[in-house]
């Protein structure tokens, strides 16, 4: 029944069905994975960064993480060259009402102004929605630390904790056991860590396969987006390892 709907995204099945846009959404799901956590001191962003070849070099630049703006960052799943568009117009709304009221953009504005461009996609034909799901990170003096997930239909909403990708519904199970609304960065750091050693398809954990980024305010009280280098990852996933070793033998 659904190939005789699935042509355009103008189209309604008799059900009430956008396949086209549910098409997008199920590709997001065979994406890295990539997780968001909100404590009360910062935001932690982490995802898997998938290896497609071992001869290919991985380069200096992020393939998961991007810097939108001072105040604000976000983690992608999904097409990559779809990614790079919404983060280019991203960075221009942000610089452009920077440089229009000289202050810097509301973070849920922001996300309001992609996610109409992104259900544009859907609604006019000859056009395909964008392929790629968002988490954002951000801080602004209205509402301090914020984290927001966006999908392919333009929706978007406000989340403590959340994930998107491969295995989202078993690393949101684990966040509604283990997340805590007075979370700190340090916990929420290992919280990240510890979803997607649950979640990724490999069977062993590397900082070649993780990045792990978080947004803080420094000693002014201005907003900083810090993506960890490889060392920091290493020493991360050993005090992990440590934590979890100590809580094994201990329950025993």
């Amino acid at each position: 029944m659904s190939r005789r709907y699935d042509t355009r995204t103008t189209i309604f099945s008799p059900e009430g069905r956008l396949y086209q846009v549910e098409y997008a959404i199920e590709a997001i799901s065979h994406a890295g994975a990539a997780v968001g956590v909100l404590a009360r001191d910062g935001i932690v962003l982490a995802a898997e960064k998938k290896l497609s070849a071992k001869l290919l070099d991985p380069g200096q630049s992020s393939e998961k993480m991007y810097l939108i703006d001072n105040h604000m960052a976000c983690a992608v799943a999904g097409i990559t060259a779809d990614a790079n568009i919404l983060v280019s117009y991203l960075r221009l709304s942000s610089q452009r009402y920077l440089y229009r009221y000289n202050e810097l953009m509301p973070v849920e504005q922001l996300i309001q102004q992609v996610c109409d461009l992104k259900q544009s996609y859907t609604q006019f034909g000859g056009l395909r929605p964008f392929g790629v799901s968002f988490l954002y990170a951000g801080w602004d003096e209205h509402f301090g630390f914020q984290l927001y997930m966006s999908d392919p239909s333009g929706n978007y909403g406000g989340w403590r904790a959340t994930a998107i990708g491969a295995n989202n519904q078993a690393a949101q199970s684990i966040l509604k056991s283990d997340y805590k609304e007075d979370i700190n960065l340090n916990e929420a750091l290992k919280l990240a860590v510890k979803i997607l050693s649950k979640t990724m398809d490999s069977t062993s954990m590397s900082a070649e396969k993780l990045e792990i980024g978080h947004l803080t305010l420094d000693a002014d009280g201005n907003p900083k987006f810090h993506s960890m280098t490889p060392k920091e990852l290493v020493a991360l996933l050993a005090e992990c390892e440590v934590a979890e070793s100590t809580t094994t033998s201990s329950s025993s």
